[in-house]
């Protein structure tokens, strides 16, 4: 309870700490100050607050706070100093982030907005994760910790607590050791290797701390320094800079080097990307934005150029608008200082408190931290947790969000009787009033099913349910209906015909364990990019690529990828273009046997055996009709049924068609003729319109299903229990 004797409802951008201070000081305020306790503390506690807010001694503040409020509850004259502490212990026991928060170190003083301390921090690993079934358990500092082998030492510190200071590492992009801070020794080992590049071995004693650790930070550090302009209360990352933070952390307090040697602060910025600046002047060649452009996004627009001391960050002796970049924001994200910096940060300043949302332009749903100042959205950041996208982003997603302050944007309720009329603006009771009203005289004039409602795809499954249970309920007919209906109906239809769910079968990390991939009617890298660039990474790492589409889409050739087959053909004809490459499956003897006597039905195969080796479907018979030479297609079929794990993702070009519920058919075929269905790496993958068009299937939108009759969940990565068979 957050009040006194009544309850009071914050939204998540709420810092409670703030408001158990804002209860303490009414009543210290309020308090009549006959009583000790109330008198003076009440003011104590404001006092101790205070000193929370502002990261001193948490721990021991913590303590004093909460014996104040025995104090406060038990030896005070009259209620109110008996329920001053109500407020503080319930904002302490339900919200203690608030206020334990580790301190920030920066190189130069500097007033920390209050509202940042409601920013969504996460933690940063320094190395991404690995996934290995062997444990390793060593010793950091004294400390055991337990690791899966190959874990970089770095993360097996952070897992227990301990931050190894560093500038080029972070747990998005594979360790590169090139910034020496995070030096540690090992006992048993010549000199301070890197932490980010050494892997956690059994039986290893690490120490992260000592004098000689120090001294080395401290140097390099120094060195940093002497190139970089010291100018961090007016730079624009001022409070949220790593290089700051670290030359805190080492503990360097001079630079002995002075500023008059060579240097790069005198370097021109290049301001003609619309979205953010790049200042040479900044930067300290950590290569962070190289290696995201390489290994999250996959343009490869960044390099390094020159040598020693000449070395520099380029886009390629260009413009970055005249280079290879798609402005994804990786390499700004990436960045540790100002270097690469958001142009609306610049204008705006750093963000006070964020919250998480979902992106609504596409079918990748990718998760981000709106960062905001007040209620104005200043960046937005890709949000490290979001499953969809890992943290990575693409330019609408990123930059693209002016509509939240434009001028057309409307705000308030308006209404109007007549399209010749002009709107009113009026308040929501009014405007809900008037809504209900009319829906009711249609009725009554025109009948019970005269009215309806259509769902939207990029709307949350509660939004989505109301929608069809207002209809439903209160309009008393099923005229509900979704844009869904043309992108999913034909892969509802299929695939529960096929594999007894209508929904997709994999999710978006399944790709990481495709060793063939094909693509069907659909253009990842324009239309799902986040997604695209997952699936290029995993091409660069070996995968196979097929794609079918009358179109070249940039997957056919790009810098480092490249499509095994690029089958172009005709309009029109898919259904005859996948039932020729299952003919050659079939009559080659490619069917994996084994899966389909466990998983298919035996009665239903067979006549789809009988049906698809019937010679009209091979290559050479429908090579005249789809355009696809014959050698293609059987190559194709032979790289999808023995290249190993094969995944299939198809999207608006196979099911806004009308052809699209037996194509789709046909490629569920495909997948349990050869085993590809079950298991990651594999599976029949619609690539969706927007990105909750399976869930607002399943809340009912459809006339014909409510919520109870609707579809599967999102992913069935697992088969059906159910045994089935293709579909003929």
């Amino acid at each position: 309870m957050l009040g006194h004797g009544g309850i009071v409802v914050f939204d998540d951008t709420v810092d409670m700490a703030e408001q158990a201070r804002f209860a303490m000081e009414f009543c210290a305020a309020e308090s009549c100050g006959k009583c000790t306790p109330c008198r003076i503390g009440s003011t104590r506690g404001v006092e101790v607050i205070d000193r929370i807010l502002a990261r001193e001694d948490i721990d021991m503040n913590l303590q004093v706070l909460d014996d104040l409020c025995e104090v406060l509850t038990d030896a005070s004259l009259c209620a109110l100093g008996g329920l001053t502490p109500n407020p503080v212990q319930s904002a302490l026991r339900h919200f203690p982030e608030d206020f334990d928060r580790s301190p920030a170190v920066t190189i130069a003083a500097h007033a920390t907005e209050e509202g940042a301390m409601t920013l969504i921090k996460e933690i940063d690993y320094g190395t991404p994760a690995r996934d290995a079934e062997h444990l390793v358990t060593l010793e950091i500092d004294g400390r055991p910790v337990t690791v899966p082998e190959g874990t970089s030492v770095m993360r097996a510190a952070q897992e227990t607590g301990t931050t190894v200071p560093r500038l080029c590492a972070t747990d998005s992009l594979e360790p590169f050791g090139s910034c020496r801070l995070c030096l540690v020794e090992i006992e048993g080992r010549k000199g301070t290797p890197a932490s980010c590049t050494t892997p956690a071995e059994a039986g290893m004693k690490v120490t992260t701390q000592s004098g000689k650790l120090a001294k080395l930070r401290r140097g390099v550090m120094e060195l940093y320094i002497s190139d970089h302009p010291l100018d961090c209360l007016t730079c624009p990352a001022n409070g949220d800079c790593e290089l700051q933070d670290m030359a805190g952390a080492v503990g360097l307090r001079e630079v002995r080097y002075g500023q008059e040697g060579a240097n790069h602060l005198h370097t021109a910025k290049d301001e003609s990307n619309p979205y953010f600046t790049f200042d040479p002047a900044k930067c300290i060649v950590c290569s962070r934005c190289v290696r995201a452009c390489e290994e999250t996004q996959g343009t490869f627009a960044l390099t390094v150029k020159g040598r020693g001391f000449a070395s520099t960050i380029s886009p390629g002796d260009m413009l970055f608008l005249d280079s290879e970049c798609v402005s994804c924001g990786s390499c700004v994200q990436a960045c540790p200082t100002a270097t690469l910096m958001e142009k609306s940060v610049i204008e705006a300043g750093q963000p006070e408190h964020s919250v998480v949302t979902t992106c609504a332009y596409c079918g990748v749903g990718c998760s981000f931290k709106a960062e905001m100042k007040g209620g104005e959205v200043v960046r937005m950041m890709p949000f490290k947790d979001g499953q969809a996208n890992h943290g990575h982003s693409c330019v609408k997603g990123r930059f693209a969000w002016g509509y939240t302050t434009h001028q057309d944007r409307i705000l308030d309720p308006m209404i109007r009787k007549s399209i010749r009329d002009p709107w009113q603006k009026v308040s929501w009771d009014e405007a809900i009033a008037y809504a209900a009203s009319e829906f009711k005289r249609i009725q009554a004039e025109y009948g019970r099913d005269s009215i309806g409602g259509i769902t939207s795809s990029r709307c949350t499954n509660e939004e989505t349910y109301l929608v069809q249970k207002l209809v439903r309920a209160a309009f008393g007919n099923n005229n509900v209906d979704t844009c869904a209906r043309v992108c999913h109906s034909p892969t509802g239809y299929g695939l529960k015909n096929t594999f007894g769910t209508s929904a997709g079968t994999q999710d978006f990390d399944s790709v990481e364990d495709s060793d063939v991939i094909v693509v069907i009617g659909a253009n990842p890298t324009d239309a799902h990019p986040v997604f695209g660039s997952r699936m290029k990474q995993r091409i660069r790492e070996g995968a196979r690529l097929i794609v079918i589409d009358p179109r070249r889409i940039d997957l056919v050739r790009t810098p480092h990828v490249a499509a095994d087959y690029h089958l172009a053909l005709r309009p029109g004809t898919n259904v005859a273009f996948v039932n020729a490459m299952a003919h050659v499956i079939v009559t080659e003897g490619l069917v994996n046997e084994p899966f389909v006597a466990e998983r298919c039905e035996p009665d239903a195969f067979n006549r789809w055996r009988d049906f698809i080796a019937d010679p009209r479907h091979a290559p050479e018979e429908v090579e005249a009709t789809t355009g696809v030479p014959a050698a293609d297609i059987r190559g194709a079929a032979r790289l999808y049924a023995t290249g190993g794990n094969a995944a299939i993702y198809y999207g608006l070009g196979v099911t806004e068609h009308s052809q699209g519920s037996t194509m789709v058919m046909g490629m569920a075929n495909l997948a349990m003729a050869t085993g590809n269905i079950g298991h990651r790496g594999v599976g029949v993958n619609p690539l969706r319109g927007q990105n909750n068009v399976q869930g607002s299937c399943d809340m009912g939108s459809f006339p014909t299903s409510s919520p109870a009759t609707a579809t599967s969940p999102m992913t069935a990565c697992a088969p059906s229990s159910r045994r089935r068979g293709p579909s003929a």
